[in-house]
């Protein structure tokens, strides 16, 4: 992964004791929550309903172990004892005392880390495929990439006050695992037929109260080029970007409002126009490159017997290989999916203990290697199939070995009303409620890929709207009802779901979510997913069997 410098070293140190004295001027009475609001939030420090709550940037979901313990220490010294993975691939602690943000940033600083791009009007972090560099899947390291964008963007004098926030995903595989499609731009990398490198570029996607998938506005960018045209993109909307009402400041209006071709058209000129001082020269991709580069791993036989003799004496770690373990491009290798979302717990989170136990598996098996994937799991990119054994009982010791990716109780959540100050309804019950119901680990496997994801607001922080079923929380008369919407995919083949009918009462998601499922397992054919089987018979008997009692 990539290094600081002594420039990216420098940097954080000073805007880390700036941050201290503003933190100073606060706790003194000298500056009002007004006037100290904007700066907290520069530096990734929100008020929620409780505390105020750090979130900390993992640039495109990258961790060394180093890092990850720091993290755990952070969350023991100065937390609960816990942290929660996000959407975004980085890390919020929700129960910070204001008198500590400096220490805790002074720590992060200590490990190359921060929490610079992580509110704000600017470009956040960037996400990316969290098998980088491991699948056999890809076109080009997506981390080589998104470390360029990094460096381009943090603290870019231009876009460092945007009209809204600004969101970019890369992937560089043919299954998308970053969401692309929903975010202000979206980047893929692909090949032409010459075999050059570039980029398909899409524009104006997001959720929100207006959800939008992206518009492709250059089928095939050169590579080199990308940071120009990244450039032409956020002038023409820092140009014609609403800041006159915050509700459709977002790129996504103006690429809806304009038109993707006109949107386009714009880009295109002004692209030319600037040329290519923007241009990555090919001294610095170097560089950048270098850092990523391929880990040396060892010859092994594509085969592994003692992979194998487990999962045949196992029947918990065959579930496990089943499920959470994917094809790595090297052979006698393989990805380990690490899911935060053990029955009965809180979709995302994870304990100082358990990061500490992830450090030491990273550090011991995994090359020094964790990721964070935008699901809220965490990744081991590089794991010996013969260290496959070994690594599944420290899991499963720590409570971390849950076989259930991409399974129905695999739930995407936001904090909701139990933290965040913006929700009208608690999300993280109704996760752990449907994952009890589906608590049958063979009933979850017949079933197969069904993505839930539930937000507490309209904001979708777990964006539901591109859950194969979506659960947004409601406020009706200071009750919280939950809305269902149906078919919607953050993947390659992104959708923004339908509402399925009136809100239900909490009591009754579960149960409803129960009753489509037994609708799909009864007409899927040839082994679809359900949102095959959605696709293909449309809504309607779904609807029918969660609103019958209601005719």
């Amino acid at each position: 992964m990539y290094r600081y410098d002594q420039i990216d070293r420098d940097m954080l140190a000073d805007r880390t004791a700036e941050f201290r004295g503003q933190v100073a001027r606060r706790l003194a009475g000298e500056l009002s929550e007004d006037q100290f609001k904007p700066l907290r939030l520069r530096n990734g420090l929100y008020l929620q309903l409780h505390a105020y709550m750090l979130r900390i940037a993992i640039p495109y979901g990258s961790l060394n172990p180093i890092q990850l313990r720091k993290l755990a220490w952070i969350g023991r010294t100065y937390d609960k004892g816990y942290g929660h993975f996000t959407t975004r691939t980085n890390l919020q602690f929700h129960w910070i005392r204001l008198k500590d943000v400096p220490d805790i940033l002074d720590a992060l600083a200590s490990v190359d880390m921060h929490a610079i791009q992580t509110s704000g009007n600017c470009i956040r972090n960037t996400t990316a495929d969290p098998f980088a560099g491991a699948t056999p899947e890809e076109i080009d390291d997506p981390r080589v990439w998104s470390e360029a964008i990094r460096q381009w963007s943090s603290l870019h004098p231009e876009f460092s006050f945007l009209p809204r926030k600004f969101k970019i995903a890369i992937t560089a595989a043919a299954r998308d695992r970053t969401a692309a499609r929903v975010h202000d731009i979206g980047l893929a990398i692909k090949r032409n037929r010459a075999g050059a490198m570039g980029l398909e570029v899409m524009v104006g996607g997001g959720l929100g109260a207006s959800p939008y998938i992206g518009q492709t506005i250059r089928e095939f960018l050169p590579a080199s080029r990308l940071l120009s045209y990244l450039e032409a993109i956020l002038r023409v909307y820092n140009r014609l970007g609403r800041r006159d009402n915050r509700t459709k400041a977002r790129i996504k209006i103006l690429v809806a409002t304009l038109g993707a071709e006109e949107f386009a058209r714009q880009v295109e000129a002004e692209f030319e126009a600037a040329g290519p001082g923007s241009d990555l020269p090919d001294t610095e991709l170097a560089r950048i490159r270098a850092a990523f580069a391929p880990t040396a791993f060892e010859k092994l036989p594509a085969r592994s017997a003692a992979f194998e003799a487990a999962k045949g004496s196992d029947p918990a770690f065959a579930r496990f290989a089943r499920n959470n373990v994917k094809p790595h491009k090297v052979p006698g290798y393989a990805i380990v999916e690490v899911s935060l979302k053990a029955i009965g717990e809180t979709p995302g989170d994870a304990t100082a203990g358990q990061m500490e136990v992830l450090a030491d598996l990273g550090e011991r098996y995994g090359q020094d290697d964790i990721r964070v994937t935008h699901e809220q799991n965490i990744v081991l990119p590089h794991i010996r199939q013969d260290d496959l054994p070994a690594v599944h009982a420290a899991l499963a010791a720590a409570g971390l070995a849950t076989p259930n990716i991409n399974l129905i109780s695999d739930i995407i959540a936001c904090p909701g009303l139990d933290y965040c100050a913006l929700a009208n309804a608690r999300a993280i019950p109704v996760a752990q409620n449907i994952a009890e119901r589906f608590r049958d680990q063979d009933r979850a496997e017949l079933i197969g890929e069904l993505k839930i994801k539930i937000s507490g607001c309209i904001n979708a922080c777990g964006h539901h709207h591109v859950g194969h079923i979506g659960i947004l929380g409601v406020d009706k008369k200071g009750e919280e009802f939950y809305q269902l919407t149906l078919g919607g995919s953050g993947a390659e083949d992104a959708s923004v779901g339908k509402v399925l009918g009136p809100a239900l009462p909490a009591n009754r998601v579960a149960e409803a979510i129960d009753a489509m499922v037994e609708v799909y397992l009864s007409r899927r054919q040839d082994g679809e997913r359900f949102l095959d089987t959605l696709r293909r018979t449309g809504a309607a008997p779904f609807k029918e069997a969660v609103y019958a009692d209601a005719h």
